[in-house]
């Protein structure tokens, strides 16, 4: 899939970054998604799951399988690790507010989940900090409101430009480090104080 998009890219004369594509051409693109859930979130999956599908996106569906009691963790954590391994292209991960289920996608290195809850929020997930994973709280955000997030989420490109260093920074990250960021062109004065005066 990512072979194809660059390629696509190239000859729309997009940008690449990172093997994405920075121009908007996402629109009737199809893409392997995974989708992770608890109990509260099952019914909400199951309309994306139902309009991914409609869309000829390919679904990967980690469960849960029903409203019955269970922990999120054990579905979210292997949706994450499909989109970060690139066996899906994207992940959608659903709970009651969708915070654990942001907390426990992004413990896998290389997932950059975005809890969202407006249209707005969703397009600025991808547009400003290249979200391959989006979380949706099924108790707060109606269904209706979920799928347009969803369409503008999987239609929205990264822009690059200014924030292409700050992903970068999010990636180093990922590399569990005590080495430092990468320096920007001029570094901030940094103040401490050591008392009240």
């Amino acid at each position: 899939m990512r072979k194809l998009q660059t390629e696509l890219c190239r000859l729309q004369e997009g940008v690449v970054h990172k093997g994405l594509c920075v121009s908007n051409w996402f629109e009737g693109v199809t893409m392997k998604i995974a989708l992770g859930t608890d109990h509260a979130g099952y019914e909400l999956k199951e309309h994306i799951k139902q309009r991914l599908i409609e869309k000829g996106h390919e679904v990967k569906d980690f469960g849960t399988y029903s409203a019955e009691l269970c922990d999120y963790p054990d579905f979210i954590y292997p949706a994450a690790l499909a989109t970060a391994q690139g066996e899906c292209d994207r992940a959608i991960v659903i709970g009651g507010s969708g915070n654990g289920e942001t907390i426990v996608a992004n413990k896998v290195r290389g997932i950059r989940c975005a809890l969202c809850w407006t249209e707005e929020t969703a397009r600025l997930s991808r547009a400003h900090n290249d979200a391959n994973a989006i979380s949706i709280g099924a108790r707060t955000v109606p269904a209706e409101l979920a799928l347009k997030m969803i369409d503008i989420w999987l239609t929205t490109a990264f822009d690059g430009g200014r924030h292409t260093l700050r992903v970068q920074k999010i990636a180093a990250l990922d590399k569990c480090s005590l080495e430092p960021l990468p320096a920007k062109k001029a570094q901030r004065a940094v103040h401490t104080v050591s008392s009240i005066e």
